[in-house]
């Protein structure tokens, strides 16, 4: 019966949010209630449930959301996306733009949306593709599957950071281990890429002239300043992981390791980027910091993510107050799926309901209250548990998802195309690096 409840919950936060068009912090509560109530728990422990479940989920990581769609507005606003594209062309090769748009996406990503990435590179690629001679068809997708393939495994996006927040996987160790699956997974997303652009001719007509890129590049800050904020909290959350792993917390505690613990953890590394952010205009305005500005806009999008991760966590509360473990333990137990089964459970709400970052906040809510009964108990093991359902939310972006349609309205794509080309590149990413991470599980316990 619990096992049937739980499959009609997520069946009611497809429905709300893919047919009906829902937002998703009410379906996800409408589910967390539903649950509840049918699998008669006493009204007491629903009301902690629900409490408890918004506000210690949102306390880990609530802050970090805000800090990194802050960081990325700045990222975006001042043009320092444009300067690390330059720099990626120069070292690359300018001829190289399948190579230097996908590159460029995957480090975009790591603290810009997927979507909102796209759209600002989308005019930068295109110039670039009509120099070079090539298909849009190739250097489109390069672009969208390099920001994607950040999007779903590498912090401080929001949906990987919320699911390792709701695992209380270790930030830094997630950081580290979905760099190392992403990097494989773009260079197959990139021969891919290109591999399409050779079949399919679609003309970049480029709608920003090349006088215009040179103009937004003039205005952007300088190559070092525009990295500064991605690469600084990058280095002080994975420092402080990889010598908390090596050494253990209690050699953290004393001299100057102590202070290497205090600025690595996550949300003093992003409130330093935020302010290395800061220096990215070429003029710092007050209006920047206004409810209508930069910061306004900023914490507009990060209320969304907010509510979905908070009422992701009251569904995960719920299911683990519910005594849910033990039934699907019972059920899975014969049938061995291991690392299998977040990748599954992730691929099968993305695909149905087009969200990446929702499936990702629902399959953390849905394996937390699994994680020991299933056999996931070290700190490694959730880290790849984060990135299996990670790679699932890769499987398949199409028409449910805006990402899908950024993509075909701004590359000259008809809808047959985008299925052609992005939603199998999204395959594609979604099975390879689920492949990598299965291949990791086997060597590591």
């Amino acid at each position: 019966m619990t096992i049937l409840l739980l499959i009609f919950s997520i069946i009611i936060i497809i429905l709300l949010t893919a047919k009906l068009n829902v937002h998703p912090f009410l379906a996800l509560l409408a589910a967390a209630f539903f649950f509840a109530l049918c699998s008669g728990m006493a009204f007491e422990t629903i009301v902690e449930s629900i409490n408890g479940g918004f506000g210690k989920t949102l306390g880990k990581i609530g802050l970090v959301i805000i800090l990194g769609v802050i960081m990325g507005t700045f990222l975006e606003k001042s043009g320092a996306a444009y300067k690390l594209s330059e720099l990626i062309l120069k070292l690359i090769g300018k001829k190289r733009v399948h190579e230097a748009m996908g590159l460029t996406g995957f480090i975009v990503s790591i603290p810009v949306f997927s979507d909102s990435g796209f759209i600002i590179l989308a005019p930068l690629n295109k110039s670039l593709t009509k120099r070079a001679g090539l298909s849009l068809a190739g250097t489109a997708v390069a672009l969208k599957l390099g920001l994607f393939i950040s999007h779903i495994l590498i912090p401080p996006t929001p949906g990987p950071i919320a699911a390792a927040g709701i695992l209380k996987a270790d930030v830094g160790l997630v950081m580290l281990a979905g760099l190392l699956v992403g990097i494989p997974t773009l260079i197959v997303a990139i021969i891919y890429s290109k591999y399409i652009g050779k079949k399919t001719y679609i003309d970049p007509n480029p709608d920003v002239s090349e006088e215009e890129v040179q103009e937004k590049l003039k205005n952007a800050p300088s190559t070092f300043k525009s990295f500064l904020p991605i690469l600084v909290p990058i280095l002080l959350i994975l420092s402080k992981s990889v010598l908390d792993f090596k050494l253990g917390s209690e050699a953290m505690k004393e001299g100057f390791l102590y202070f290497i613990s205090f600025i690595g953890t996550p949300v003093i590394a992003l409130l330093i980027g935020m302010l290395l952010a800061f220096t990215l205009p070429k003029k710092l305005d007050v209006k920047m910091f206004s409810a209508s500005g930069w910061i306004g806009k900023s914490l507009g999008e990060a209320s969304n993510i907010l509510l979905i991760t908070g009422a992701g966590g009251i569904f995960g509360t719920v299911l683990q107050n519910s005594g849910m473990a033990n039934s699907v333990t019972e059920l899975v137990s014969g049938l061995n799926l291991g690392i299998i089964l977040p990748f599954l459970l992730c691929a099968v709400i993305k695909t149905a309901q087009g969200s990446s970052t929702v499936a990702l906040i629902t399959t953390a809510s849905i394996m937390a209250p699994l994680l020991g009964t299933l056999g996931f108990d070290t700190e490694l093991q959730k880290v790849l548990v984060v990135l299996a359902i990670g790679a699932g939310a890769a499987v398949v972006s199409h028409a449910n998802d805006s990402g899908f349609w950024v993509v075909t309205s701004m590359s000259n794509f008809d809808t047959k195309t985008g299925y052609k080309l992005y939603t199998r590149g999204t395959l594609v990413v979604g099975l390879t690096s689920g492949l990598i991470i299965w291949t990791a599980s086997l060597f590591i316990q």
